[in-house]
């Protein structure tokens, strides 16, 4: 018996409008999620225990040593938490004020740049008996992530510069 594929819709075909939609909704996942976790992510750095986490990781850069020197751990941890509570708002800020929002996702950009460079100074990155390029958890896989939050912050930064008519 042959089935006549006339009178059946096909149920997985996905048209342009269909694909559009989902681009939509990623794109806000993209922006309000890179948001939601800078804002998160900075208030936390409020906490002793967070101001705890970044040590190694800031104490071993080059580019942030000289800042836990000057400020101490809980006052550095604060100012970076400051920064990155301002990039997530200036993220979401989208809908209404798309340049400050290409500003926030530029200093998301820097941000994602500095910690990767964590994985080249902070002891610990590679896990021992292994070597590269298995990350071990802690702090390999964790910084590992900013990868991904780095691609969504430049896209962020494309679509708002864009959408600023910024030349």
């Amino acid at each position: 018996m042959e089935l006549n594929t006339r009178e059946r819709p096909m149920a997985h075909a996905v048209t342009p409008d269909q694909g559009a939609s989902l681009e939509r909704i990623g794109a806000a996942i993209l922006r309000y999620g890179l948001a939601l976790v800078l804002i998160v992510v900075g208030l936390l750095k409020f906490t002793t225990y967070e101001a705890k986490g970044i040590e190694p990781m800031v104490s071993n850069s080059p580019l942030l040593a000289w800042a836990l020197a000057t400020f101490g751990l809980a006052t550095l941890s604060a100012i970076l938490g400051t920064i990155e509570i301002a990039l997530g708002l200036s993220i979401a800020s989208r809908p209404f004020a798309p340049k400050l929002s290409f500003l926030g996702s530029a200093g998301a950009i820097g941000l994602f740049l500095v910690t990767l460079t964590f994985l080249l100074t902070t002891p610990g990155i590679w896990q021992p008996g292994y070597g590269f390029p298995y990350p071990s958890p802690m702090p390999g896989q964790f910084l590992a992530k900013d990868l991904v939050l780095l691609g969504a912050a430049v896209w962020t930064a494309g679509e708002a510069r864009r959408a600023a008519r910024m030349a």
